[in-house]
């Protein structure tokens, strides 16, 4: 059981790992072992996740989330397949983590009166400023 907060845990069943060939530093390793992770995550599927979370997530996901429903994260920056499968982890764990906490509800408030004032001497001198420089029509003479 993965333990994200006090109202997502998942079950170590609904994630499911390929590991496969990285290439970055290793050497010869690179070519031989598979230590790159690819995660799996049945976002629309799983029982774990609440309803708000999911979501969330799913507009958090972006490129991440297929076509089928699955979020996918790719870990390749370390030279083992388990610091790689932690790494993943940890990214999912981060995401549904940030997905949980709901945003603050926006309350529209209303112009100060200082504010409306300083507007409304501001648009005075402008049609002021354009009123000088209005041509008065022909000289007289």
């Amino acid at each position: 059981m993965i333990v994200v907060n006090d109202r997502v845990t998942l079950d170590d069943a609904e994630l499911d790992f390929e590991f496969i060939r990285a290439g970055g530093p290793g050497g010869q390793n690179v070519n031989k072992v598979s230590t790159a992770v690819r995660l799996r995550f049945d976002l629309q599927g799983s029982p774990s996740l609440p309803e708000d979370v999911r979501r969330r997530l799913i507009g958090m996901a972006g490129r991440k989330l297929g076509a089928d429903g699955f979020l996918t994260i790719h870990a390749r920056a370390k030279r083992t397949q388990e610091a790689n499968r932690r790494e993943a982890v940890d990214r999912l764990v981060e995401m549904i983590a940030a997905a949980s906490i709901r945003p603050k509800l926006r309350r529209p408030s209303k112009p100060t009166l200082g504010s409306q004032k300083r507007r409304l001497d501001t648009k005075r001198k402008h049609s002021e400023t354009k009123a000088r420089r209005r041509d008065n029509g022909p000289p007289d003479g």
